[in-house]
């Protein structure tokens, strides 16, 4: 089945919208949660209920090979109406063993079929192997935005937990960590260079 979504871009280490990207059998997946990202079919995810948080269980995503090109990601979306106009974070606890390139927490915003913002943790990734630390991202919502996407992403081989997700509104103090995505203008814009 394809989807819209992403793609790796290896030179940036970013998500790019836009594109298509495949997704992977939902029946492993936790309730509300799918596998997708580049080569969905070479991860699994499910439940873990040894590597415990804070006493809740956590869903882990890994790799089925020493070595993969691309990535996968656990994740999923929701309609945007309850967070529009407001800044958002994302955040998680979230161990990994023996990631191959990096991990991270990613959130995406969009506006119809345009990304309006974005983080995937690309310039602060989770490497190697670590012991469960708090990550987040946060970004603002539109209040035209039509959908928020959520996940954790594994790029290449070992394996990732996350447990204790959570979304929440938070006030401006708080600063976003992903980018504002430019939309294009409708009509060429300062062509003088007077502004």
């Amino acid at each position: 089945m394809k989807h819209p979504g992403w793609k790796l871009n290896l030179g940036l280490l970013t998500l790019v919208t836009l594109t298509t990207f495949s997704i992977a059998s939902y029946a492993a997946a936790p309730y509300g949660w799918f596998i997708a990202g580049s080569k969905p079919e070479s991860y699994e995810c499910g439940l873990d209920h040894s590597a415990l948080h804070n006493d809740d269980p956590s869903a882990y995503l890994k790799a089925n090979d020493s070595a993969v090109e691309g990535f996968g990601t656990l994740m999923q979306n929701f309609r945007a109406d309850h967070y529009a106009g407001k800044r958002i974070r994302f955040s998680a606890f979230v161990k990994s063993a023996e990631t191959q390139n990096w991990a991270g927490l990613w959130m995406r915003v969009d506006k119809a079929a345009k990304t309006v913002a974005f983080d995937n943790m690309h310039d602060r990734p989770i490497k190697g192997t670590s012991d469960w630390h708090k990550y987040d991202v946060v970004l603002d919502v539109p209040e035209d935005a039509t959908g928020i996407y959520i996940g954790v992403l594994l790029n290449g081989s070992g394996e990732v937990w996350l447990s204790d997700a959570n979304i929440e509104v938070v006030g401006p103090d708080v600063s976003t960590t992903g980018e504002h995505i430019r939309l294009s203008a409708d009509e060429p814009i300062n062509l003088d260079f007077r502004q």
